[in-house]
């Protein structure tokens, strides 16, 4: 079976692989796009993800930063304040500071590839 295109060029050996994370099921691949940068105000984290086919990414409370999640390809739900929405390609979805999210992959056989936009609140 051939491996889908990912909609970035991303190597597997610069990615951090989570297993269960917050308590969910199968793998998410994880690329830091800003490496860690500090001078990216107002932006907190940029983060490049990919998760397994019928993976989940379990309910966490976004503790420090508000946050959007932005699906490049694949299909799955968030689930925000247990609220589902549609993750399809060009979908958004907001998190502000303090809510919950939970995500999973719909698809069996196919990964679903997303966004992780963080800021930083106000001071």
């Amino acid at each position: 079976m051939d491996r889908p295109t990912r909609p970035l060029p991303l190597a597997d050996q610069l990615a951090d692989r989570r297993v269960g994370l917050f308590g969910g099921r199968g793998d998410v691949l994880v690329w830091d796009l800003l490496a860690g940068a500090a001078a990216a105000p107002p932006f907190a984290a940029l983060l490049a993800c990919e998760l397994q086919p019928g993976a989940s990414v379990g309910a966490h409370v976004q503790q420090r930063d508000a946050e959007m999640v932005v699906c490049l390809a694949g299909r799955g739900t968030a689930e925000v304040d247990g609220a589902a929405c549609a993750l399809v390609p060009g979908a958004a979805v907001y998190l502000p500071f303090g809510s919950t999210l939970a995500l999973r992959n719909d698809s069996p056989a196919e990964p679903l590839f997303y966004l992780i936009v963080k800021a930083r609140q106000r001071e």
